[in-house]
């Protein structure tokens, strides 16, 4: 357990999640330690298993587990987790505002739910799409999740709205890169005029007019931060026909990201 929830995170955690209910007068069955939750829960957004394939060795039946963590993402502590993470990463001056990415990766949807749709990279598959913005060093700073026929352009607007104020080592918190660069797929005279009102550079690649190669002199971190998110086996594939449950393991795969610079 210790491996999986170290001191630390386990920190952070206790201050975003909900009390525990008290137990009735005249005894009740033991409420499993949350530690134990959260740990089968990392177990599950790393190995890629299935609820009902959680091993005995975290002392919960899987539907514990689960309904734990339906209830922990209804409060929204996964969102919370992730924000105080990267509050720590800024008060500590280990994020870089001056030139951050925008980027998505498409994943196919093993089940029909909410926020899928035809991927047109995929056959026409049912699938989803993970949203990032990374700051300079690859750290994601804000995530979202929308079907997987859904343009990247429409999501920017949304993705750099959702970007939370975090706090700096000095000074008030931020919340707006000084520049953003991304593909041509952003290429659209109505997302340079949203960036440019808040006050943002915009860094995209022309259609037609810049090579890729040069594109890739900046976007090599975010791609590897992509790489990353995907390397959490629940992330690999939609399992999950809820789109907040999916969401929540995208947040808590972005929050265990930020928690290695913690480390570092």
């Amino acid at each position: 357990m210790q491996r999986l929830v170290p001191d630390e995170p386990w920190e952070l955690f206790q201050r975003v999640v909900p009390p525990s209910p008290t137990r009735p007068q005249g005894g009740g069955r033991r409420r499993v330690d949350d530690r134990l939750i959260l740990a089968a829960i990392v177990f599950v957004a790393t190995s890629g298993c299935t609820w009902r394939q959680l091993p005995p060795v975290f002392d919960a039946s899987w539907q514990t587990v689960h309904r734990r963590f339906a209830e922990w993402s209804a409060a929204r502590v996964w969102a919370k987790l992730y924000r105080i993470t990267l509050d720590e990463l800024g008060a500590r001056g280990e994020l870089d505002w001056s030139r951050c990415a925008i980027d998505s990766v498409s994943l196919r949807a093993i089940k029909k739910g909410e926020l899928t749709g035809p991927n047109p990279v995929d056959r026409g598959k049912n699938g989803s799409k993970i949203h990032m913005i990374t700051e300079r060093t690859g750290l994601p700073i804000s995530v979202a999740i929308s079907g997987a026929n859904t343009h990247d352009s429409l999501a920017l607007e949304p993705l750099v709205r959702g970007i939370p104020p975090i706090r700096s080592r000095r000074g008030p918190r931020r919340r707006r890169p000084t520049k953003l660069h991304g593909d041509k797929a952003y290429d659209f005279p109505r997302v340079r005029v949203f960036l440019r009102g808040q006050g943002i550079t915009p860094r995209i690649a022309r259609r037609g007019v810049e090579s890729s190669e040069r594109l890739g002199r900046h976007r090599w971190v975010i791609e590897r931060t992509m790489a990353w998110l995907v390397g959490y086996r629940r992330l690999h594939r939609r399992y999950e026909r809820r789109a907040d449950h999916f969401l929540s393991f995208v947040g808590l795969a972005a929050a265990l990201i930020c928690y290695r610079r913690l480390t570092k």
